[in-house]
C-alpha cells in the first residue's frame, strides 16, 4: 500500500478584517471625541462669516467672555470659575512665554458690549499675544 501524503499549501494572505473592526472602532471614537477638543464658556457666539484656523498650529489658548463680563481661561480643562482682567493676563503672559506660537482665540458673547471685547483683546495682546483670533458661528 502506497500511502499518499497530503501535501498542503501554506496560504500566505493577510486577514484584513480585524483591521477593518478595528479602524471603524477608532473612526468612531475621534468623531465622539472631535467636538469635545474645542472648549470654553457656554456663551451665544455673534455669526459671521470666516474662515477656519490652521490646523496645524498649536491647541489655541480660549478666553471667554459672557454677556455679563464675567471672564474664564481654558488651561486644557473646562473653566472653574470666573477670573479678573489682571489674573488672566498673568496666565496668558505665563502660557505664551513657555510657548510663544500658542494663538489666543476670544469667545465672546453677542450680548457683551463692543468695548469690552476690545479692553479683552488690547491686554490679551499687551501680556503678549501678537494676534487674536475672535470666533464667530457660521450663518
Amino acid at each position: 500500500m502506497t500511502r499518499r501524503k497530503n501535501k498542503r499549501k501554506l496560504i500566505a494572505e493577510i486577514n484584513v478584517v480585524p483591521y477593518v473592526d478595528v479602524t471603524l472602532v477608532l473612526l468612531i471614537v475621534f468623531m465622539v471625541t472631535a467636538p469635545l477638543l474645542m472648549q470654553g464658556v457656554d456663551v451665544e457666539l455673534p455669526q459671521a462669516p470666516s474662515a477656519p484656523i490652521d490646523e496645524r498650529l498649536e491647541e489655541p489658548l480660549i478666553v471667554s467672555i459672557k454677556a455679563d463680563g464675567s471672564l474664564y481661561i481654558n488651561l486644557g480643562g473646562k473653566p472653574d470659575n470666573a477670573v479678573a482682567m489682571n489674573a488672566v493676563v498673568d496666565r496668558v503672559k505665563k502660557i505664551l512665554q513657555q510657548k510663544p506660537k500658542t494663538p489666543v482665540l476670544v469667545w465672546g458673547d453677542k450680548k457683551i458690549p463692543y468695548g469690552e471685547v476690545v479692553k479683552l483683546m488690547t491686554a490679551l495682546q499687551g501680556a503678549g499675544a501678537s494676534s487674536v483670533g475672535l470666533v464667530t458661528e457660521t450663518p
